[in-house]
């Protein structure tokens, strides 16, 4: 079993960037899946970006592409989302997600474990 916890959220100005931690404790995070989702008031969680527990495979949204940017630091056992360029849209609760190896996944059913998530409110 692991345990996330998601920081780094904040208000910041359209164009302006932020770096959300997924921090895990418990078994060792190298170990997971990690997958980053967000949900905006009224609206549906949808994927935003993942990563596979066994090398670099990545993926992204397409509404993120070429702005966020997911990582890992296993000594850490931290996931990262580093988010360039934000825009309004991107206002939303952001959630890290875990999985025991798991792949690179945008489908919120393949991940068991869940944060309570970071908020991230962009102005324009």
């Amino acid at each position: 079993q692991v345990q996330l916890v998601e920081s780094g959220g904040g208000l910041v100005q359209a164009g302006g960037s932020l770096r959300l931690s997924c921090a895990a404790s418990g078994r060792t995070f190298s170990n997971y899946g990690v997958g980053w989702f967000r949900q905006a008031p009224g609206k549906e969680r949808e994927f935003v970006s993942a990563l596979s527990f066994s090398g670099p495979a990545t993926t992204y949204a397409d509404s993120v592409k070429g702005r966020f940017t997911i990582s890992r630091d296993n000594n850490k056992n931290t996931v990262y989302l580093q988010m360039n360029s934000l825009k309004p849209d991107d206002t939303a609760v952001y959630h890290c997600a875990a999985e025991w190896l798991g792949r690179a996944s945008r489908a919120r059913n393949e991940y068991t474990y869940w944060g309570q998530g970071t908020q991230v409110t962009v102005s324009s």
